[in-house]
């Protein structure tokens, strides 16, 4: 016998994990009765579907796609997941699962790029964050969920996808891109000289005791030589929360890491540092760049508005929102927007992103030779007067000599083009078949100048 209209509506609601409605609507003093009434036009569509459509659709694909719809059409990150996209999503949190290597959200209508892995198939293809997806193997995106693309960029490992990429005001173009099992080692670490560098692909839940064991590598190689650490945030999607949490706490003695602050005031959560700073307040520089989001941000935000490091490259994403996984037994889970994010200073990170203390383009280095003349070249220059006494000869090269002297005639310099960033290889490749990562090396820098600085001020 058919189900009525509101029985199948009913149901509906019973599947999507929403039995505490009536009750929910009693509380808050609601019209029970106009609610009813929308659900009894769901179902009426619903019957009709089911009875009308071109071609035969089975009650769970209409009753998924109307639980999906329903979340995604809140904000981005809401959604529905089915058995095997929340299986998948459980292994991933775990560090290993298959696909192309991208973090992806939805974004007018095409899938956007908030970054993609270290040492990925689509890292390796050089999709960027902020590159929008917009066709794969030639067929178009625009329409699908967010959930449905993803699930067209899965495959077997070792098959292939073209997927065509919008970057910025250039043409659409393809990149063919084989698929891999994606392993994500979530931290790596090499010393730079006398810096400890520390690298966070994403936040998984080894996130933390990688950063403790990547401290402690760093401390037995250099010892008490090393002068600081750079905690490298860049491209990181985020992941779990309570590893932002224990990360930030790392570098911290005390103080607030973060908040969430949800529609009822009174479930708002505050979570603080515990006393010890791993690394005993030695300077601490964090890099971060637009691809860089979730919770990557809140242990960015946390550093700055404590004044425990400084923040260098560009604007992080502005992913400032908590999803809450809640089981459908039976069904999988729907992924829920509950709350925001807040840094200690009770700045919302949504939509607004963490700017950094000093802004950083990625940019290319090129050394270009500098012809000029020295003090030491001119005809009669005075000696040094530490040594014999005697002039400095000057080499005869025709040129007349006016007299004049200017300060910093001769400075040696590189000129700088912007467009291209790449993230350390491997510590004992050669240092010439490495690319220039100039983020990182300003950052170099700016330790070594603080290490000085300090040296100087103790004299």
């Amino acid at each position: 016998m058919k189900m009525s209209r509101f029985a199948v509506a009913a149901a509906i609601v019973l599947a999507a994990g929403a039995v505490a409605l009536p009750q929910t609507i009693r509380a808050q003093g609601e019209n029970s009765s106009d609610t009813y009434r929308q659900l009894d036009l769901f179902g009426e569509v619903f019957e009709r579907v089911r009875a009308e459509y071109v071609e035969d659709v089975t009650d769970q694909d209409l009753i998924e796609a109307a639980i999906d719809g329903m979340l995604t059409s809140l904000d981005p990150h809401s959604s529905y997941l089915d058995a095997d996209t929340f299986q998948d999503m459980q292994v991933q949190t775990r560090g290993s699962f298959g696909g192309l290597g991208i973090e992806v959200t939805m974004e007018n209508g095409f899938v956007l790029v908030v970054s993609p892995i270290d040492d990925t198939p689509a890292f390796r293809a050089g999709l960027q964050a902020g590159d929008y997806i917009t066709h794969l193997d030639g067929e178009p995106l625009q329409g699908l969920s967010l959930n449905d693309a993803v699930d067209r960029m899965r495959g077997p490992v070792g098959s292939e996808l073209t997927v065509t990429i919008q970057r910025g005001e250039e043409d659409p173009f393809d990149v063919t891109i084989t698929r891999d099992v994606i392993t994500i080692e979530s931290v790596r670490w090499l010393v730079e000289d006398d810096v400890g560098y520390i690298r966070v692909t994403s936040f998984t839940e080894q996130t933390q005791a990688g950063v403790e064991e990547a401290i402690a590598a760093i401390r037995g190689e250099l010892g008490d030589d090393v002068i600081g650490y750079v905690l490298d945030l860049r491209n990181n999607p985020g992941g779990l929360l309570d590893q932002a949490i224990a990360v930030a706490d790392t570098f911290l003695e005390q103080g607030e890491i973060v908040s969430t602050r949800r529609r009822d005031p009174e479930d708002s959560q505050r979570y603080n540092a515990e006393e010890g700073d791993l690394i005993d307040g030695q300077p601490l520089v964090v890099l971060i760049n637009g691809g860089s989001a979730s919770a990557s941000e809140i242990v960015a935000g946390a550093l700055q508005d404590h004044g425990r490091a400084i923040l260098l490259g560009t604007k992080s994403f502005g992913k400032g929102s908590v999803q809450t996984i809640v089981p459908l037994p039976g069904h999988g889970a729907m992924r829920l927007t509950t709350a925001r994010y807040y840094t200690p200073a009770g700045t919302s990170i949504q939509a607004e992103g963490i700017d950094p203390d000093i802004i950083v383009q990625p940019a290319r280095i090129e050394e270009i030779e500098v012809l000029g003349r020295r003090e030491a070249d001119l005809r009669g220059a005075l000696s040094n007067g530490d040594g014999d006494g005697s002039a400095v000869p000057a080499e005869d090269d025709g040129a007349a000599d006016d007299g004049a002297a200017e300060d910093g005639a001769g400075d040696e310099g590189a000129a700088v083009e912007p467009g291209s960033e790449a993230l350390p290889e491997d510590p004992d490749a050669e240092a010439e078949d490495q690319p220039v990562d100039y983020q990182l090396t300003r950052a170099l820098d700016l330790l070594r100048g603080l290490a000085l600085f300090e040296q100087r001020s103790m004299r």
